[in-house]
């Protein structure tokens, strides 16, 4: 639900704090190359840390190099090569059938459009915006992940708890030009600061911009 009465100034206040805060975040923390490569990273993301992520696809991407070799290698390698992440069965079997489809309709390239990554297998709007921001410099909408999901409820940007009901009331209120910035800055502050369990409020940029830090001290909801 879109929150009225938010300020925008606010939003973009907390967007100038956290680009002086971080000024080297300009993407995403996955290591990739292809857009391929970017592809299968944020699928393998899904409810697990980019840093184990990385260690896994540092030999992945040296082995899998095309869409075709992901479509023709069998699903038990696959899920060998990938059994560190959490469920990697299910994500072995995504990108299987992921490059599959890019095989047999995208002649093995990563599409551009929201509408085509949606239909490839594992593919929701985080992920498609993830690849579509990152590997081509197209906002689509905002990737809503933990972190961007749980610092909008905090900083009252939204009350919502679906992902794309959160994407909607984001994009209401972040210029679409800052989009990309907005979503990764986000990401970093959750990562290093706003924690799940234990925020750090006293050394937040942005507390005296977040009613959560206002009305409960050190512990947001």
């Amino acid at each position: 639900m879109y929150m009225e009465g938010v300020d925008q100034e606010r939003v973009l206040e907390i967007i100038r704090r956290l680009r002086a805060e971080y000024p080297d975040v300009r993407g995403t923390a996955l290591k990739w190359e292809t857009p391929l490569d970017l592809l299968v990273a944020t699928i393998l993301s899904a409810q697990t840390t980019d840093e184990k992520v990385n260690r896994v696809t540092e030999h992945l991407f040296k082995k899998y190099r095309t869409a075709r070799d992901y479509a023709e290698a069998p699903l038990e390698e696959l899920e060998a090569e990938i059994s560190s992440l959490t469920f990697y069965r299910q994500k072995a079997r995504f990108i299987k059938e992921a490059c599959k489809t890019l095989v047999e309709e995208y002649g093995g390239e990563v599409p551009r459009s929201m509408e085509e990554l949606l239909k490839l297998k594992g593919v929701a709007r985080k992920t498609a915006n993830i690849v579509l921001s990152n590997a081509y410099g197209i906002n689509e909408g905002i990737a809503v992940d933990t972190h961007v999901a749980r610092l909008s409820r905090r900083l009252g940007l939204t009350q919502e708890k679906n992902r794309n009901k959160i994407e909607r009331d984001l994009m209401n209120l972040v210029p679409r030009e800052l989009w990309f910035d907005f979503t990764n800055l986000i990401i970093e502050h959750g990562r290093r600061i706003c924690r799940a369990r234990k925020p750090r409020c006293d050394e937040c940029v942005i507390r005296d911009l977040c009613p959560s830090a206002e009305t409960s001290g050190d512990q947001p909801t």
